[in-house]
């Protein structure tokens, strides 16, 4: 049996465990990670753990990974766009691989569902949801409606019941009628099984954060990125993208 190619990952959480999404959708890629320790979803949260990126991604390429994408989405697009990509530059140089961010990861699935107007829901409070709305306009996205769960603890997200992300994201929608897509941004929220009841509620393409992410990780390793039946983006036909963060 051919060796999987193993992505490494660099998530929020101190316990460092790969989130459950990645192998569920890719069984036929391997992951293994390293948590940063964050512990919460603030600006002054994220500034005390970012400095640890470049140090884990040379821990990850050191223990054989092939790739490297730091997750958590609001880590990497707080500080705006031009940071995001300092974020990638750092882990391709201490690497010598490619990299990607779990927001770069959400502007590739944006733009691979030809979407530019948006309705976003989110875990995040209000501050980080406005930092959201920058990065988004930076990369030519126009945000129509934003709303937040107001959660600011990690750990919080991922107790967040499938009934609440459906309603958020059907609220959002409504606010939206000419949204191209719907958006649910924060690597903690458990979306894989609201995907396709939201897109049929909502009529548009849903990207979620960790979703988003993983498609865009295993890309880095050669992986077409298709896993049907999670919605329109991940049934994509995508060429691998190796070449690119």
């Amino acid at each position: 049996m051919a060796t999987r190619p193993l992505v490494g990952l660099i998530v929020p959480p101190a316990a460092g465990a790969v989130p459950e999404e990645g192998p569920r959708l890719y069984p036929d890629v391997a992951f293994r990670a390293r948590g940063l320790g964050l512990e919460r979803l603030t600006p002054a949260g994220y500034d005390r753990v970012i400095d640890r990126v470049g140090e884990l991604a040379r821990a990850l390429a050191a223990e054989g990974a092939q790739a490297v994408a730091l997750m958590g989405t609001s880590l990497s697009f707080y500080r705006g766009a031009a940071f995001n990509e300092q974020l990638i530059a750092t882990m391709r140089a201490v690497t010598g691989l490619p990299a990607t961010t779990m927001s770069s990861g959400v502007v590739a699935a944006l733009r691979a569902v030809g979407a530019q107007r948006v309705a976003v829901g989110t875990a995040y409070i209000d501050e980080v949801n406005r930092r959201l709305a920058a990065f988004l306009a930076d990369h030519g996205f126009v945000v129509l409606a934003i709303e937040g769960l107001g959660i600011d603890i990690v750990g919080g997200p991922a107790a967040v019941p499938p009934a609440v992300l459906l309603d958020l994201g059907r609220r959002v929608c409504a606010r939206a009628p000419e949204a191209e897509a719907l958006l649910l941004s924060c690597g903690g929220l458990r979306t894989l099984d609201v995907t396709v009841p939201l897109e049929a509620a909502c009529g548009v393409p849903v990207v979620s954060s960790t979703p988003a992410a993983f498609w865009a990780a295993v890309r880095l390793v050669g992986h077409s990125g298709r896993a049907p039946g999670y919605g329109r983006l991940l049934a994509l036909e995508a060429p691998p993208a190796a070449a690119v963060g």
